[in-house]
């Protein structure tokens, strides 16, 4: 099996609703979201690939045009949780390419939330 990543930024705030009052994330506040990207396949393409580096562009388009130096309670249906995000950004990847195997989503350098199915 033949994985690669890449990793993709983008900045954003958000409310997560539901929390009691106290809590830091029921306020407004943001975060610089580092997203991995991971696809993998059995065999190479013609070109020796997994996917082409290069053909990822699309993704930090989708990203750039959707969810950067937004409000996500805005941008998207439900919880704005790193989990969610994860889910939201896995699904149109795997729109993209079929190769693709879990999308990670970090707030801080010191959490993670990964999607996978």
């Amino acid at each position: 099996m033949y994985t690669i990543s890449k990793q993709f930024n983008f900045s954003a705030s958000h409310i997560i609703e539901g929390l009691p009052e106290q809590h830091p994330c029921s306020r407004l506040h943001g975060h610089n979201y580092v997203v991995e990207l991971v696809l993998a396949a059995e065999e190479l393409n013609a070109t020796g690939f997994v996917v082409d580096y290069n053909d990822l562009a699309v993704f930090k388009t989708m990203i750039d045009e959707t969810l950067d130096h937004r409000h996500l309670n805005d941008v998207l249906t439900g919880p704005t949780t790193a989990e969610s995000i994860a889910k939201y950004l896995y699904d149109h990847a795997k729109h993209i390419w079929h190769e693709v195997i879990s999308v990670s989503v970090s707030e801080t350098p010191k959490t993670n939330a990964t999607y996978r199915p």
